[in-house]
């Protein structure tokens, strides 16, 4: 990434790492979200091929995740960071020919930042966890999907608070082998840590999982664009997903095919696990090139 530039979003400062072309208007804006547990430089190998592209990019890094920061009153629902990416698509006077991509929870963001303010956005990729109710009815349903998601459950418990950081941090090293089992994370997971190593910004971080299942932190004013979070964009949506998620079963992928619409590009990526972007660069981020090109 070329620089970093801090943004305000409604009194939150939201650190992004911003391509060389960030200042130049005549290209659109490509606004890229992270998930958990990852940081903005999850973007380093899409960055330069959007850029090559004639985009430009700034990729934040989530309210709570250093060096962004951590909001005064606690809000880390997804909601709240849709309207994070819509404040950066402002800021830097984006225009209707941007675009979102997201992975993981990052998915879901830039799903509601599509949905809540479509003049915004021309185009939508997510990665890892599909659009719409998919993942939600799999939670419910699908005893394969509950036993992968047994963290989302563990977060809701005091006791997350004392294990997750204990032994450097050894939980993340666990959900990033656990994930991508054939990945080699050496070079990303001490980014990780440094992000979520202060434990405020690690009770952020594991906040948005309260706020998801247990509604904690939330807030009523922001009802509406928590919706749009778990509502299929109405752009042209590319969905990517890997065969070999230790996350997020591709059986959930597949079952969205029948709650999106038209527009909507399901595509599940044999051998790629959770993630895939990092996995296999070249092919993830030529299929991400050719459909918002």
């Amino acid at each position: 990434m070329g620089s970093e530039r801090r943004i305000d979003s409604d009194g939150v400062s939201i650190e992004c790492l911003v391509s060389d072309s960030i200042d130049d208007t005549s290209r659109p804006l490509a606004v890229c979200a992270h998930g958990f547990p990852d940081t903005a430089h999850t973007w380093r190998h899409l960055t330069p091929a959007l850029e090559a592209a004639g985009f430009r990019v700034a990729a934040p890094f989530l309210r709570g995740y250093a060096p962004s920061d951590v909001p005064a009153d606690g809000c880390v629902q997804t909601g709240a960071s849709a309207l994070d990416l819509i404040a950066i698509h402002e800021a830097l006077d984006g225009n209707d020919q941007a675009v979102l991509v997201g992975h993981d929870w990052g998915a879901s963001i830039v799903y509601g930042a599509a949905s809540y303010a479509p003049h915004r956005w021309a185009k939508v990729v997510g990665l890892a966890v599909p659009p719409g109710a998919a993942m939600g009815a799999a939670l419910l349903g699908n005893t394969d999907q509950m036993k992968k998601s047994w963290y989302m459950f563990f977060f809701q418990h005091p006791l997350a608070d004392l294990v997750v950081p204990a032994d450097d941090l050894a939980f993340i090293d666990m959900i990033w082998a656990d994930w991508s089992p054939d990945y080699d994370a050496t070079g990303d997971v001490p980014l990780v840590k440094d992000s979520l190593r202060q434990p405020e910004n690690l009770a952020a971080s594991i906040g948005y999982y309260r706020a998801a299942l247990s509604g904690v932190g939330v807030r009523e004013d922001l009802a509406d664009v928590q919706e749009a979070t778990s509502t299929p964009p109405t752009q042209p949506l590319l969905y990517l997903h890997g065969s070999a998620d230790g996350c997020i079963g591709p059986e959930v992928a597949e079952s969205a095919r029948a709650m999106t619409g038209p527009d909507t590009t399901i595509e599940v990526l044999d051998g790629l696990a959770h993630f895939l972007h990092l996995e296999d660069p070249a092919s993830v981020n030529e299929r991400i090139v050719a459909f918002l090109s």
